[in-house]
């Protein structure tokens, strides 16, 4: 079994009746809208929250209730499920290559769980081999990218196949920076929101509980994060 799809669908065994549940976006994140919806067809009894219009598409074609994120309660989410591009040894993670960011980040902070699923390739020592997702308003975005750069963000404005500038589901622009080996991720993460004209970045710092790595030898592996204090 494709590994993505066994790191998905061991995730989706945390799942209960009566769950609300944050539906994560990516390839991996795929697999568990994919096993959530077997399991309402089954009976399973849940509501659910998208983080792209994607994924908000293939829930309802497999028929998950959704209810609007407003109105909810900060906490409210029981349980995330979403992929990374990377996770580091603490569970920091680099998310947003599939361009949804934003969302993603503000439906984990409103989780009680964030779960995390990914293939052994997404594992690292360190972040920052994966380009860093920012993102950033189309107004005077040239000068934020110049702010990127003097960060040493080496900063590159993602494009479309039509060499368009790509624009996410908030209607924005992505600049994918190269840092480098990233240090310290939670001190990056508060200085590039400091920027002005900068909306949000992929890092994740503290707010995966855990990851579920599926392996190419048809095994499952889950690690938890260690809480310090």
């Amino acid at each position: 079994m494709d590994p993505k799809r066994q790191a998905g669908e061991e995730a989706v065994k945390l799942v209960e009746d009566g769950m609300l549940v944050g539906l994560g976006t990516g390839s991996t994140a795929y697999w568990a809208i994919m096993d959530v919806g077997r399991r309402v067809k089954e009976g399973l009894k849940i509501t659910a929250v998208p983080t792209s219009i994607r994924s908000e598409e293939l829930a309802l074609s497999l028929g998950i209730p959704l209810i609007p994120l407003d109105g909810i309660p900060p906490g409210g989410i029981d349980l995330t499920i979403d992929g990374a591009d990377e996770a580091d040894g603490e569970l920091n993670l680099i998310k947003g290559g599939g361009g949804a960011l934003l969302r993603e980040k503000i439906i984990a902070s409103h989780s009680k769980r964030l779960v995390i699923v990914a293939d052994a390739s997404k594992e690292v020592k360190t972040l920052g081999q994966f380009p860093l997702p920012v993102e950033i308003v189309p107004f005077g975005f040239k000068l934020t990218m110049g702010r990127l750069e003097a960060l040493g963000g080496h900063p590159a404005l993602r494009l479309t196949e039509g060499d368009e500038p790509y624009v996410t589901d908030n209607g924005n622009y992505i600049a994918d920076c190269r840092f480098g080996v990233i240090e310290d991720a939670e001190a990056l993460e508060k200085t590039l929101n400091l920027i002005p004209g900068v909306v949000e970045n992929g890092l994740f710092v503290g707010m995966a509980e855990r990851i579920v790595v599926g392996c190419e030898d048809g095994n499952v592996s889950v690690r938890e994060r260690v809480r310090r204090g």
